[in-house]
């Protein structure tokens, strides 16, 4: 039985993985927020979506790898949706986000079956971890830095790293091919890029898909560690997504395209260290989204006013 200091390594490691987990989210939402300038609504029901298929996949017998690249394209088919209705049929950003994550609760809940599909019987990616590392360290607990944990959970911690700086790299490597600069050119000045003869529909629409395709991502993965997909799940993980971009960019002071990326896994991650040691300090959970959405206002809003008071003259 873990001790109380055993027990403050765990919730830690679990913190961390979670953090990780939603880092896939928070680059998500760093492309539609800060390349095109989206704040895309539909997140909140792709990462629902992207969990309810991974889980209902692996419920009736699918590979957890082929289930999660079902997750990912099902993502990238809800970010087209709004990515059409948004580009095709001149509808407000917003209200083709709002729109899609409406369709997509009752589409998450014809996908599941049921509001909550549970995955104690299946066979997942955080399962694969643990015995992996269960096998290279062998021993069902280790030392991790003077405490002992479970070598499956410090597994999944490790495996959950790598995935998210690969994700983060390919990202990288994708927003500075030929494709990837218009994308962010279009963002930056969209008439430059018409006038250089580039479909900005076109970018708008595959930068959609691609950010909820991560946003799905995220949610398969938290499917499979948390074990369970809800269809609850998705509520507010938008502003979620938001908190960790504001956070990595504080931390980073830039938003140059590597530090930005780096800067949204330190954010996620982060935040949700902090929002761990809240709810360990007696935060009621169901204050939690209260305290998000407080916090994301307040770091939009501070800039502004610390740059009035620096303009303000000072009266003697």
């Amino acid at each position: 039985m873990l001790d109380r200091t055993g027990d403050a390594m765990t919730l830690l490691l679990s913190a961390l993985t979670i953090g990780l987990i939603l880092s896939l989210l928070a680059m998500g939402v760093m492309v539609t927020y800060r390349i095109f300038g989206i704040a895309d609504i539909t997140t909140d029901g792709s990462i629902t979506l992207g969990a309810a298929i991974a889980a209902t996949a692996i419920v009736a017998g699918c590979n957890p790898w082929l289930a999660t690249a079902l997750a990912l394209l099902g993502g990238m088919a809800a970010g087209s949706v709004t990515g059409i209705i948004h580009t095709r049929f001149k509808v407000d950003s917003l209200l083709s986000g709002i729109l899609v994550m409406t369709a997509l609760y009752s589409i998450n809940l014809h996908v599941m079956g049921r509001s909550n599909v549970p995955l104690m019987q299946g066979h997942t990616l955080a399962e694969e971890a643990g015995q992996v590392g269960k096998g290279l360290l062998g021993a069902e607990q280790v030392e991790f830095f003077g405490w002992m944990v479970s070598s499956a959970d410090l597994a999944v911690l490790v495996g959950t790293f790598l995935f998210a700086v690969s994700c983060a790299g390919a990202l990288y490597l994708f927003f500075r091919t030929e494709i990837g600069t218009a994308m962010r050119a279009t963002g930056d000045n969209a008439q430059m890029v018409t006038a250089l003869g580039g479909c900005v529909a076109n970018y708008k629409l595959f930068g959609l898909a691609l950010a909820n395709g991560l946003v799905a991502l995220s949610g398969a993965l938290l499917a499979q560690y948390q074990g369970f997909a809800d269809a609850q799940m998705g509520i507010g993980m938008v502003v979620w997504g938001l908190a960790s971009v504001i956070i990595g960019e504080a931390l980073t002071g830039s938003r140059s395209l590597g530090l930005a990326l780096a800067g949204a896994i330190i954010g996620s991650v982060l935040f949700r260290i902090l929002v761990a040691i809240a709810l360990r300090w007696g935060l009621h959970p169901n204050d939690l989204k209260l305290i998000t959405a407080v916090f994301v206002l307040a770091a939009l809003v501070l800039p502004s006013i610390l740059a009035y008071f620096r303009r303000r003259p000072v009266q003697l």
